[in-house]
């Protein structure tokens, strides 16, 4: 395993007053720290899994996924605000500092919060859900890590997110 790293979320949530739906992260990875955006790995099926639900095009820019995500009323963030963590490696997280969630509940009328993957949906429970008093669902994890989940599994288990934008 490598060296822990002391790390900070750089980048700003995606959501405006029209977003419906919270989509929440654990941590950005590498490739996405890199990038200053979410799912940033090429192998994260994250963008497709959305643009299935909401029958778009595959966004390939971040001004093409950003517009995706607030035209169809989603919004984007991570449970974690700062960490130390071991590359990309969601099992490695220590030492968290939560967001602030209540920055987009504020604004929004969100009316379902959803976990991209298990650590998420922990590190919600652990952190977040009494201070923002709302239930989140958990949803599988669009990672490349999750290999047991095809894109059409994902798709299936993700249209709870379909159906709340409704």
């Amino acid at each position: 395993m490598g060296e822990y790293q002391k790390v900070r979320h750089e980048f700003e949530p995606v959501y405006d007053e029209n977003s419906r739906v919270l989509i929440l992260g654990s941590f950005p990875s590498v490739k996405s720290r890199e990038q200053q955006f979410y799912y940033g790995h090429p192998q994260n099926r994250f963008w497709k899994v959305i643009a299935g639900l909401v029958n778009w095009r595959e966004p390939r820019t971040i001004e093409e996924k950003r517009q995706m995500l607030l035209e169809n009323r989603i919004a984007v963030w991570d449970v974690i605000a700062e960490c130390e963590i071991v590359g990309s490696s969601d099992s490695s997280i220590r030492n968290v500092i939560p967001t602030d969630l209540n920055r987009i509940l504020t604004c929004a009328d969100i009316r379902q919060i959803y976990a991209n993957g298990g650590t998420a949906r922990r590190l919600f429970e652990r952190f977040q859900r009494k201070s923002c008093g709302r239930e989140i669902v958990g949803l599988p994890s669009t990672s490349p890590a999750n290999a047991a989940f095809s894109l059409e599994r994902l798709l299936g288990e993700w249209k709870g997110v379909r159906d709340a934008l409704e």
